[in-house]
Order: structure tokens, then sequence, then C-alpha cells
């Protein structure tokens, strides 16, 4: 398969900013500063209240997102193969991640085929830009992110999604890439006193991941990435994992479409998601990841902690009310605080929103339009 060209993707303002934005376009237009009830009449919308999104209160026509039920969306899958059995799904599912074949394919099969337009047609610009240049360069693969808070499900949906790719017709290769080895090592996350925000943007060897995704887009060969370890909760000495020149990589983590503030000055600075040509936010309400997350971590406490040689082992050997309590403060304390300042607010840079019920199933799916 054809690569794709490098392309950068601006931040979208939400909230009271992009109220703001809206009332003094609409404001111009009338000819007044509007507001309060006249911006309503003009635009069918209202204020936020705290705490909601901005797609939560502004008119279909205005959101830069098509939104689809699961019964909505799985019309488009059309003549969409499915390639999974029901076995090899249970395989690629997380721990207290529960995904049925029938949610399969009513939701991935109609991605996996709206993947299939994206990446053709991106190999279209791709040509037609060597063509132009002049130039008969290396591929470049197609990059998709995968983003979303702890214990959402997005290690389901990126291995879902490889397996759905790589099945198709030209059986392209398709490999994917955690940034969780992107981390700094826990001796350094010690010496620096972060090891209570392991997750949050200043725990990542930032440098190291840009340098990894300039190198997959250049087109070269056996690029390295480093090893993470979640029984070891650290980065493996002397392990990587090589890519080589895959047609899709397909790119997960907590925090893969944040931007921080922009220079003053102009200059070019590259955000992980600068990389991406396609990107998708798994979502849940805050309370349902709450729950998720102490349900997982009372699974692994009588799994995975019991070993002795687990990061984690000393939680196996604590009272059922005390492992509550000490998945309740590491949730409130800081995955909540990371999903609340770093990840959340990066939902609407992402192409797809997959919204999950409490049950784990995706009931809404957003695609953006614009």
């Amino acid at each position: 398969m054809a690569g794709v060209p490098f392309r950068s993707k601006s931040a979208i303002m939400t909230g009271r900013c992009a109220w703001s934005l809206i009332a003094l376009s609409i404001g111009r237009t009338a000819g007044k500063a509007a507001d309060g009830p006249e911006l309503q009449d003009l635009v069918g919308a209202r204020k936020p209240l705290r705490g909601e999104r901005m797609d939560e209160v502004i008119p279909a026509e205005l959101s830069p997102y098509t939104t689809f039920t699961e019964t909505e969306w799985a019309r488009l899958r059309a003549d969409t193969p499915m390639t999974l059995t029901a076995e090899e799904v249970r395989r690629l599912q997380s721990l207290n991640d529960p995904v049925s074949l029938a949610q399969v394919e009513s939701i991935y099969l109609p991605l996996s085929r709206l993947l299939s337009f994206y990446v053709e047609a991106m190999q279209g610009v791709h040509l037609a830009t060597k063509k132009f240049l002049g130039t008969n360069s290396n591929k470049v693969p197609y990059i998709i992110g995968v983003a979303g808070s702890v214990a959402v499900g997005k290690s389901t949906t990126a291995r879902l999604l490889q397996a759905l790719l790589a099945r198709w017709p030209a059986s392209p290769k398709v490999d994917l890439v955690t940034t969780d080895g992107f981390l700094y090592p826990n001796a350094v996350l010690e010496r620096e006193g972060l090891m209570r925000r392991k997750g949050f943007p200043d725990s990542y060897d930032l440098p190291e991941l840009l340098h990894f995704l300039s190198d997959i887009k250049a087109g070269r060969r056996n690029v390295r990435a480093p090893v993470y370890s979640h029984f070891y909760y650290d980065v493996m000495p002397g392990q990587s994992i090589f890519i080589d020149r895959p047609d899709i990589l397909i790119v997960e983590g907590l925090n893969v479409l944040q931007t921080s503030k922009l220079p003053r000055d102009g200059k070019a600075v590259p955000y992980v998601s600068d990389f991406f040509d396609f990107s998708v936010y798994i979502d849940a309400e805050i309370p349902i990841l709450h729950d998720w997350y102490v349900q997982r971590f009372m699974r692994l406490r009588e799994t995975a902690f019991r070993d002795e040689g687990s990061y984690f082992h000393k939680y196996s050997k604590v009272t059922d009310k005390e492992a509550m309590d000490i998945a309740n403060d590491l949730w409130t304390n800081i995955n909540l605080e990371n999903l609340s300042e770093n990840i959340l607010p990066t939902r609407p840079r992402a192409d797809l929103i997959l919204t999950k019920a409490v049950n784990h199933s995706i009931e809404r799916v957003a695609l953006r339009k614009i």
C-alpha cells in the first residue's frame, strides 16, 4: 500500500470560548453584540452549563460531528465481511472490557469500511504529491491514534482494529504500538517525584516518541519502540520492538491527542497527533469510568496481583475494604485528575468518538464532518 503525506491538525475551540466566537460572529452579522435570549433565538442554542459540552447545547447544524445511534451506524457496514470469529474477538478483548461479536459487526465493521475509503483517498493524495514534486519517496504509513481514559477500553478497540484492517483483501501490514513504552523508567520518575503522575503528559519521554513517529512517517526501516510491562509497572530495560514500514500503524495512549500552548513566535511545534491521519476517542461518563476502574483493580487483585513478582503484589494482601479504598484513591487523586486536565479536553480533536454505555457497549458514534 502507498502511504500518506504528513498533515497537521489544529485544536478545536470548545466550551465558553467557542460560545464567545459564535456570539461575536452572529452579533456582527446582526449589527449588535449578541448574547442571552437574542443569541439563543438566532442559533437555537444556549450557554453551556458547568460541566456540559458545547456539542450538547448547540444545534446539530453547528456541530462539527454527525452523530449516529448503533443501529444507524450499523447500516453503513454495507457488504463488509465479518473476518473474525467469536473466539478471536474474545481473545482480543481486555480484562473487564467485554465486547460481543454483534458489536464488532455493528460498530467496528462500518469503521473498517470507512477507514478503507480514507486510506485509499490518502494514497491518491500521496501519489499526487510525489508526482508534483517529481520524487520517488518511501511508502508513508497511515497512522491511526486511539485515545481515551484509563479503563475505557482503548486496548480492545486498538486490537480489534488491527485484526480487522489486517484482513482487508489487500492484506496490509498493520502494526500496533502503545505509548506506555515511552514513559520514563520508574527510576527517573521516582528521582523527579513523578511516580503519582505516571500517565500525565510530563511522565512521557516526548522527544523520543516524536522521533519514533517522525521516523515511521519518513518510511525508515526497523524503527525501535521501547517495551512496557504492566506486570512490572515499568519500561523494560534492553527490550524493544521494531516497526518495519507498516502500511498502517495504530498508536494507542492516554494523551495522544494532547497539545500545548502555541509558541508566540510562530515556530513549528510538533505534537503526537500531527502525525495521525485519523483519530478515535473512546468515551464514557466519568462515574462509569470510575466504576470500571475499581472493578478492574479488584479483579486484578484476585489474579495478576497475586503473583509475587508483580509490582502490585502488596495489594493482594490487604482486606477488601482496604483494596476498595486504595482503588478509589488512585482513581480520584491520580486518574480522574489526569482525565479532567489532560485527556477529556482533547476529545473534540478526534475524528471519531465512540461513546460507551455502562455495560461497555458502544451506544453512540460521532464522526467529524469538518
